[in-house]
């Protein structure tokens, strides 16, 4: 078991770093800059993320290359505070690293149905350690390829049982689903087998909370916006979590996005989270994780759960950072950005 003295290290440490995190003074002046340039500069000068943007050419710098540099610092921050957890940091760099690689194939899928390519890029803390050929999947033009860039991997078999038929759309959903599933499969064979007790606890219910209303969103989605069948809807949820399988049915019946949030109240985990305000309903996962996340970062004394927190908060501050440089390039009203930030609209932020 890690020593006490490892146990101090990592809370302070952790804590110490997220003490480093954005202001709403940094928000405000991000929401002020008028292109990526602008955010780039401000980001290496009035910032912790200076350090990984040095060398950076802020008046040419892509997009991707900016999202992968910002990336990259949260990657060598969780390595840092692995060298004091021994428990699970290792398995879950693995999680973080299965995410990226998710990304990317999903980026790659998108990017078969656009005219251009995109801009995706790994950090370099994922292209070191990888099992995708990185290469390959950058050059696919059809399903085929896809299969062929991912041979040797355990995404191929995933993938494979949703081989495009003429005439019917890719099952883009039902791919992302495969995916995520195989991610948090891992996940909770990892806190099953590593962790033990109020660890155990209290990592289960970040996920699992994230997971119940992720669930939730994608039944509201998927209902009232597409008149999906209960089928499709059932085979687009994560088979994780805590809420019943008879309340999810009840949900694919209502006829309403108001019964379907009546039904989902009556959950524990409903009854908690559906009273943070939001604009739109897949907001509400992201902003439970951030508040759990932040209350295990300041009251938690377990360092593996105090670790993943630091992780899903910056991670929510990486995804503020780019919904603000996607807004600006789009040319959106800064309050019609501001409409889409986790952190800067949670209620009780408290900084």
């Amino acid at each position: 078991m890690i020593s006490n003295l490892s146990s101090n290290v990592i809370l302070a440490k952790a804590r110490a770093m997220y003490g480093r995190r954005l202001t709403m003074e940094n928000y405000k002046d991000l929401l002020a800059c008028r292109n990526v340039s602008e955010v780039a500069a401000y980001l290496k000068t009035r910032t912790v993320y200076k350090k990984a943007l040095v060398g950076i050419d802020e008046n040419s710098v892509h997009r991707g290359q900016l999202e992968a540099k910002l990336k990259q610092k949260l990657f060598e921050d969780y390595a840092s505070l692995c060298r004091y957890e021994i428990t699970v940091g290792e398995h879950f760099a693995r999680y973080l690293i299965k995410r990226s690689e998710i990304e990317q194939i999903l980026h790659s899928l998108l990017t078969l149905h656009t005219e251009t390519p995109g801009d995706f890029t790994l950090p370099m803390y994922i292209t070191r350690h990888t099992q995708l050929n990185l290469a390959a999947l950058n050059q696919i033009e059809n399903f085929d390829d896809l299969l062929k860039a991912l041979n040797k991997t355990p995404y191929r078999k995933i993938l494979e049982g949703f081989r495009p038929v003429a005439g019917i759309p890719l099952n883009y959903t039902g791919i992302e689903n495969a995916l995520y599933t195989y991610l948090y499969n891992d996940v909770f064979d990892v806190i099953k087998k590593h962790t033990r007790f109020e660890t155990a606890k209290q990592l289960r219910e970040i996920f699992t909370t994230y997971i119940d209303l992720t669930n939730y969103a994608r039944i509201v989605r998927l209902k009232v916006s597409y008149n999906a069948s209960p089928d499709f809807i059932r085979s687009s949820l994560l088979p994780f979590g805590h809420v019943e399988k008879k309340l999810f049915s009840d949900m694919m019946a209502a006829n309403s996005a108001e019964e379907i949030t009546e039904i989902m109240e009556k959950t524990l985990v409903g009854k908690h989270y559906l009273k943070i305000k939001h604009s739109y309903v897949d907001e509400i996962p992201n902003f439970a994780k951030y508040s759990i996340s932040r209350h295990d970062m300041r009251y938690s004394t377990h360092p593996s759960v105090v670790l993943m927190s630091y992780i899903f908060l910056m991670q929510a501050e990486l995804t503020d950072i780019i919904t603000i440089i996607e807004g600006i390039r789009y040319k959106l009203p800064p309050d019609e950005i501001v409409k889409l930030l986790i952190i800067y609209n949670y209620k009780e932020r408290g900084d």
